[in-house]
C-alpha cells in the first residue's frame, strides 16, 4: 500500500484539508480511499484584547504554515516523495466573526472572533428587522455593532469575510466563500441559495442616511456551493502555505466552509432529518430541517448545509475549555507527585470516573462559561464550581457534574428543537475530541437529548477531513451527484459507527441537573458583575 500512496501523492492524486479551529489547526491528506496517509496540527489560544477575543494575523499564517509542514513532513518520512502538488485543496475555520479590509487590503480592526458577546443590541435590532434570528455571533451583527457604534472604521470598508474566507482569499485572490459559512455572515435564501436580497435590501435603507459608498452585498464575499471550484492556488498562495517553495500553484480550491458544515460533512449529515453535535471550545448542534419552523427563537440558528439546505443550529460558546483546565489541574498534581502523565489516560480515567456518580451529581454545580454565553443570557464568562455543603464532593461526581454543564446551554435550546417544535430526528452522530474516551461522552449527551448517539471510527478526524472530502467531492465528484450521496456511497459506505442509547437514570439524573443549572444562572450573572477580569478595576 505504501507504493500505492507514494505514487498517488507524486501524481498529485491526493486531497488536502485544513481547519482552524479555536484551539488546533488541523491539516490532513487524505487518498482517493478518503483515508487521512498524513496529518499536521498546531496549537493556538484566543487572546482577550481590549474587551475583544482575537487572533493575530501572524498567528494565523504562523499556524497555517506550521501545519502544513508537519503534514508535509510526515507524508516524506512515511512514504520518501516530497508533497508538492495535490489535487485539491479545501479550506475550513470557525464560522462567523468580523474580519473587515479596506480597498487596499489592509485589516481595519483585530479580528474579532465568534467569541465575543458585544453585539447585543445589533443583533436584536436586526432580528426584529429581518424577522429571522440573528445571533450576536453573526458577521452581519458585528458590522452592524460597529455602525451603531460609529466606529471610524466603518465607512472605509472594502471587504468583509470570515476566517475561512480570509484564508481562502490570500492563497488564492478570490473573494469566495461556501454557501454554510456564508449563511453565518448573512441569512441565506434557500431557493437561490445566495444572500437573502430582501434582507440585504432592508439592511441598505436602515444604513442610507450614513453616507457609506458601499452596499451590503458588494462588501460580502461570492457565495458557492460544494462541488464547485472557487479558485486556484496562486503563485504567492503556494509560497504562503509553504515557504519552503515545494508546493506548485495551479491547484484548484474548493469553496471555503465553517466548521459547522465540515462537521455535517463528517458525520454523513447532511441529508434532512439527519443531524450532528460538534464539540470543541464550543459546541454546536445540528439538525437538517425537513420544514420550516413555525417561530423565530434567538436560541436557534438558521444556517445551511455545504449544499444550502437549511439547518436548525444550537450554538453554546462554551463546551471543553473549563474541563481541558481542570484536567490540566489533575495533572499539574500528578506530575508533582513525580509520576508522568499521558493525556489520553488522564482523559479516560477522569471521564469515566464520571460514570460511577450519582445521577445528577447529588447537589454539585459548575459553569464552564470562559465567554458569555447568549443561550442563557450571560454576557461575561466567570468560570464557576459551587456546592451545597449536604452534597456528596468526591472525584465522580466532580467530573460528571462538569460533563454535564459542558451540555447544559445546549439542551436549553435542544428542548426548544424537540419539544416545542417537534423536530423530527432520524439520526444523532458526535464528533470531537471528547468523543475519544468510549461510551462516555455519548451517555452524557444521550442523557441530554434523550436520543440515541453514534460515533463513528473517525470521530477524532473532525472538520479538517470534512473539509478534505469536501475537496475531494470537488475533484472527483460525478456529473449531477448529490453530496449526500457522495457521502453515502463512497465515502461512508464500509464505515462502522457505535451507538450508545439514553440510559433512563441518566435521563432523569441530567433533568434534575438542569433544574439546578437553570436556578443557579443568577449566581453566574453575579460572578460577572462582582468579579472583574484580570487586570481590570
Amino acid at each position: 500500500m505504501d507504493q500505492d500512496i507514494r505514487q498517488a501523492i507524486a501524481g498529485g492524486e491526493t486531497v488536502l484539508g485544513i481547519e482552524l479551529g479555536s484551539t488546533r489547526i488541523k491539516a490532513v491528506l487524505i487518498d482517493r480511499h478518503f483515508r487521512t496517509i498524513a496529518s499536521g496540527s498546531y496549537e493556538w489560544e484566543n487572546l482577550l484584547e481590549d474587551g475583544y477575543w482575537t487572533y493575530h494575523l501572524t498567528d494565523i499564517v504562523t499556524g497555517l504554515q506550521e501545519a502544513y509542514a508537519e503534514l508535509k513532513r510526515e507524508a516524506e518520512q512515511k512514504y520518501g516523495t516530497v508533497l508538492r502538488t495535490v489535487g485539491s485543496i479545501g479550506f475550513s475555520a470557525m464560522m462567523h466573526g468580523y474580519m473587515a479590509f479596506d480597498a487596499a487590503d489592509g485589516l481595519l480592526v483585530p479580528f474579532r472572533t465568534w467569541r465575543n458577546s458585544t453585539t447585543g443590541q445589533a443583533a436584536k435590532a436586526l432580528t426584529g428587522e429581518f424577522g429571522f434570528n440573528i445571533p450576536e455571533r453573526w458577521s452581519i451583527a458585528h458590522l452592524y455593532q460597529a455602525i451603531l457604534n460609529e466606529e471610524p472604521h466603518v465607512p472605509q470598508i472594502s471587504y468583509v469575510t470570515t476566517l475561512a474566507g480570509y484564508i481562502h482569499w490570500q492563497l488564492t485572490g478570490s473573494k469566495a466563500l461556501g454557501v454554510g459559512d456564508a449563511s453565518g455572515m448573512f441569512p441565506i435564501d434557500e431557493a437561490s441559495r445566495d444572500y437573502d436580497a430582501a434582507m440585504a435590501a432592508r439592511f441598505d435603507e436602515l444604513t442610507a442616511g450614513r453616507g457609506y459608498a458601499w452596499k451590503l452585498k458588494e462588501v460580502l464575499p461570492k457565495v458557492c456551493g460544494a462541488g464547485e471550484q472557487a479558485g486556484v492556488l496562486s503563485e504567492a498562495g503556494a509560497k504562503l502555505l509553504d515557504p519552503a517553495g515545494d508546493l506548485q500553484p495551479g491547484i484548484p480550491l474548493c469553496p471555503p466552509e465553517g466548521d459547522a458544515g465540515t462537521g455535517m460533512v463528517a458525520t454523513n449529515s447532511v441529508r434532512k432529518r439527519t443531524g450532528n453535535i460538534s464539540v470543541g471550545t464550543s459546541v454546536f448542534a445540528m439538525i437538517v430541517l425537513d420544514r420550516k419552523l413555525t417561530d423565530v427563537y434567538p436560541e436557534i440558528d438558521i444556517v445551511t448545509t455545504p449544499v444550502g439546505s437549511p439547518v436548525g443550529m444550537v450554538h453554546a460558546n462554551n463546551c471543553s475549555s473549563d474541563i481541558n483546565a481542570w484536567v490540566g489541574l489533575f495533572r499539574e498534581f500528578y506530575e508533582a507527585m513525580g509520576q508522568r502523565a499521558d493525556a489520553g489516560e488522564l482523559f479516560s480515567v477522569l471521564f469515566n470516573k464520571a460514570l460511577e456518580g450519582d445521577a445528577d451529581g447529588d447537589g454539585l454545580l459548575s459553569y464552564g462559561y470562559l465567554s458569555g454565553e447568549n443561550i442563557t443570557g450571560i454576557e461575561q464568562g466567570r468560570p464557576l464550581f459551587i456546592r451545597s455543603p449536604e452534597s456528596r464532593f468526591n472525584l465522580a461526581n466532580f467530573m460528571r457534574v462538569h460533563l454535564f454543564t459542558a451540555f447544559g446551554a445546549l439542551k436549553i435550546g435542544m428542548d426548544i428543537l424537540t419539544q416545542r417544535e417537534k423536530v423530527a430526528i432520524d439520526s444523532i452522530l458526535a464528533h470531537g475530541g471528547l468523543f475519544k474516551t468510549p461510551v462516555v461522552g455519548q451517555r452524557i449527551v444521550a442523557a441530554a437529548l434523550n436520543v440515541p448517539v453514534s460515533v463513528m471510527a473517525n470521530a477524532g478526524e473532525g472538520g479538517a477531513w470534512g473539509m478534505a472530502v469536501l475537496a475531494a467531492y470537488q475533484k472527483d465528484r460525478e456529473e449531477g451527484e448529490e453530496l449526500a450521496d457522495f457521502l453515502e456511497r463512497k465515502v461512508f459506505k464500509d464505515a462502522q459507527a457505535q451507538e450508545v442509547a439514553p440510559v433512563e437514570s441518566d435521563v432523569q439524573g441530567f433533568e434534575a441537573f438542569m433544574e439546578r443549572y437553570r436556578q443557579g444562572l443568577a449566581i453566574e450573572a453575579a460572578a460577572a458583575e462582582h468579579l472583574t477580569e484580570k487586570g481590570r478595576g
